[in-house]
């Protein structure tokens, strides 16, 4: 039987990978890739500072803008304050203040809507009462309390109207 053991074919010695080699490479691979996802966060946060502080001076640019177009209006209500006693110099300068606020309203893209002797729309007026009104057609806007305005297309504010009703009798 001992011949037997000396013709036993031994296995080849296969090679023993290097998990140790592989297993720092892997770290390694790992730091590295959480290194840089650490750099993408600041980042990220450096970027949304960038933009808030961006649309905050955008903002503020815009603000002082339209506050600038609003200063020459203060000066006319003040001249028409010095008016005193002299109505038409009050009546002058509270109608040239009138005109600078419709002068900022239109460069901002507002305008006022006449709705005086059109049919009644709920979606630009409000009805605030009725009237009967010879002449008018029935649900007809007769009076205009307060104006409607329009930015583009969409409504800034309804107004706020009385409409005709049937004449009685």
């Amino acid at each position: 039987m001992s011949e037997m053991n000396d013709t036993t074919v031994q296995p080849a010695a296969v090679e023993a990978p290097d998990l140790a080699g592989e297993l720092a490479a892997a770290r390694a691979k790992a730091d590295e890739n959480y290194q840089k996802y650490l750099y993408a966060v600041a980042d990220l946060e450096n970027y949304k500072k960038r933009i808030e502080r961006q649309f905050t001076e955008i903002a503020l640019h815009g603000k002082k803008a339209f506050l600038e177009r609003l200063l020459p209006i203060v000066d006319n209500l003040e001249r028409a304050l010095k008016a005193g006693d002299n109505v038409e110099a009050l009546h002058a300068g509270v109608t040239q203040t009138l005109r600078g606020f419709e002068s900022v309203l239109a460069q901002e893209g507002v305008k006022a809507l006449d709705l005086t002797g059109k049919p009644f729309n709920p979606r630009f007026a409000e009805a605030i009462g009725t009237v009967e009104s010879p002449g008018a057609e029935e649900n007809s806007v007769v009076e205009v309390a307060q104006k409607a305005y329009l930015i583009g297309d969409d409504i800034l504010r309804e107004a706020k109207v009385i409409v005709a009703k049937p004449t009685q009798g």
